[in-house]
């Protein structure tokens, strides 16, 4: 593990230890073994930048978890995945201002010379490495949707 976030989930691992935090361990147990299997699977080292994916997928999949869960009635598993989300958020960047997200795609727009809602990709192309882990991707698609049409 080299990468600097690594570095950092390593170094909450070591103090989650010491402070026996059972549940912060969990979660960043979860990540850390998150890492290893793509590097087994793919044979690779993950980087930061491949790592803010897995942790942005990571977030994802509770956020979902924590909708179902408060649907159906059960407030303690959606708690127990906000919690994780809480943890997991921790090792991200500082989200984007919606401010800030418009300019960015404002900016991949124009760089792409996007002219209709068939460009989407070209402007996600460019917004979506920047916005990795800053900010929930489905909500940048919709922002450039509404922008393109």
């Amino acid at each position: 593990m080299s990468t600097e976030l690594k570095q950092q989930i390593n170094a909450a691992i070591k103090d989650a230890m010491r402070a026996q935090a059972k549940e912060r361990l969990g979660v960043l147990r979860l990540i850390s073994a998150e890492f290893k299997r793509v590097e087994v699977d793919e044979r690779i080292e993950v980087d930061d930048s491949r790592a803010l994916v897995l942790l942005d997928k990571m977030l994802k999949q509770r956020r979902e978890s924590a909708t179902q869960f408060s649907a159906g009635g059960r407030p303690e598993l959606a708690d127990k995945e906000n919690n994780e989300i809480a943890i997991i958020q921790e090792f991200l960047p500082k989200p984007l201002s919606d401010a800030e997200l418009l300019d960015l795609i404002h900016s991949a727009i124009t760089d792409s010379g996007a002219t209709g809602p068939a460009d989407l990709g070209k402007v996600i192309a460019i917004v979506k490495p920047q916005a990795q882990g800053r900010c929930d991707m489905g909500k940048v698609s919709q922002l450039i949707k509404a922008q393109l049409s």
